[in-house]
C-alpha cells in the first residue's frame, strides 16, 4: 500500500495574512486634522458655527437689508408691531427695530471679540513668561495675578466705567480687559509648566535657542488647544457683560444701539410692546449659546483622551 502524501502546508493562517500585517488601514492624521474631523462630526457645534456666521453676516449687512436708518425717528409710527414694513416693529421713537437690532449686534459682537483678543494677548504673554521663567519671576507675576483674580470682575468694570462721564466702545473694552486676562494667564502658565520639561524644549535650549523662540515656536503652538477653548468661552462672557452693563445704564450711551440698551428700553414697555424686549434678548441668548456650543465642541475635539 502506498502511504498518503502529507500536505506540505498543513496549517492555514486564520485571519489577516502576514503580507497584510504591515499595510496601513487608513492614512495617518495630524493632531489638528484629527481634531477638525471630530469637531465636524459634532452636529451641535456645527449648528453653532452656522448661527454665528449668520449673526455676523446680519450684523454687517442687516441695516442695508432693512432699508431703514437706525437713527431716523418717525413719531407717526411709534411702537408698531412687526409687519412687512418693519420686520421687528418700531420703538417709542418710531425707529426700525430690525435695523437697530443688527446695529446693536455689530457693537456687541465687536466689543466681545476685541475684549477677548486683548485678554488673549495679555494672558498668553503673562502666563507664558511666568511659566517659562519660573522661580521668583513666576512667584511675583502669579501673586499679582492672584490678587487681581480675587477682586470681583464686575466690581472693577463698574468702578472703572463710573470714573468716565461718557462711556464709549473703547471705554467698555478697556474696562473689561483690566483683569479679564487673568484666567487666560493661569491656563497658559499651567500648559507651559507641563511643556517646558519636554525633550524637544530641552533640545532647543541645548542648541542655543532664545527664550522668545522657545515660547512662540515650541510652547505656545503646543498649548493652542486650551487657549482656543478658553478664548471661545471668553467672548460670550464679554458680550454678556456689555449687555448687562448697558442694561443697567452703565454701558454704551443712547442713542447708540446695543443689545443691552435696547433690552433696557424694552423692559419699560414689556407689558404693552413685548417685541421691543424679545428680539434683543433672543439674539443675546442665541449668540451666547453659539459661542458656548462651539467652545464645548472644540474642547471635546482637542482633548487627547478622546482620540481613537
Amino acid at each position: 500500500m502506498t502511504e498518503p502524501k502529507m500536505n506540505p502546508n498543513p496549517f492555514d493562517i486564520v485571519g489577516a495574512k502576514s503580507s497584510d500585517a504591515e499595510k496601513i488601514s487608513k492614512p495617518s492624521l495630524s493632531f489638528w486634522k484629527d481634531a477638525f474631523v471630530r469637531f465636524r462630526k459634532n452636529k451641535l457645534a456645527m449648528l453653532g458655527i452656522i448661527m454665528l456666521i449668520l449673526l455676523i453676516f446680519m450684523a454687517l449687512f442687516g441695516e442695508a437689508i432693512s432699508g431703514h436708518d437706525t437713527e431716523k425717528t418717525d413719531l407717526l409710527n411709534t411702537n408698531k408691531p412687526p409687519s412687512s414694513e418693519h420686520w421687528f416693529g418700531t420703538d417709542d421713537l418710531g425707529r426700525d427695530m430690525f435695523a437697530r437690532t443688527w446695529e446693536g449686534a455689530k457693537i456687541s459682537i465687536f466689543i466681545g471679540l476685541a475684549a477677548a483678543l486683548i485678554d488673549l494677548v495679555i494672558g498668553v504673554l503673562w502666563g507664558g513668561i511666568a511659566g517659562l521663567k519660573g522661580g521668583k519671576v513666576d512667584e511675583v507675576m502669579m501673586r499679582i495675578a492672584d490678587i487681581l483674580y480675587g477682586i470681583p470682575y464686575l466690581l472693577v468694570v463698574i468702578l472703572f466705567i463710573v470714573i468716565f462721564e461718557k462711556v464709549n466702545i473703547w471705554t467698555m473694552i478697556i474696562a473689561m480687559t483690566i483683569i479679564g486676562w487673568v484666567s487666560m494667564a493661569k491656563i497658559v502658565r499651567g500648559q507651559v509648566l507641563q511643556l517646558k520639561t519636554q525633550e524637544y524644549v530641552l533640545a532647543a535650549r541645548t542648541l542655543g535657542a532664545k527664550t522668545g523662540r522657545i515660547m512662540f515656536k515650541h510652547l505656545i503652538p503646543n498649548a493652542m488647544g486650551p487657549i482656543i477653548v478658553t478664548l471661545t468661552l471668553t467672548i460670550p462672557n464679554a458680550i454678556f457683560t456689555e449687555a448687562f452693563l448697558s442694561f443697567l445704564g452703565l454701558g454704551i450711551s443712547p442713542p447708540v444701539a446695543s443689545w443691552g440698551t435696547m433690552a433696557a428700553e424694552g423692559v419699560k414697555a414689556m407689558q404693552y410692546y413685548p417685541w421691543r424686549l424679545f428680539f434683543p434678548a433672543a439674539f443675546i441668548c442665541i449668540t451666547m449659546l453659539s459661542f458656548n456650543v462651539i467652545g464645548d465642541g472644540l474642547r471635546d475635539a482637542l482633548d487627547p483622551k478622546l482620540r481613537k
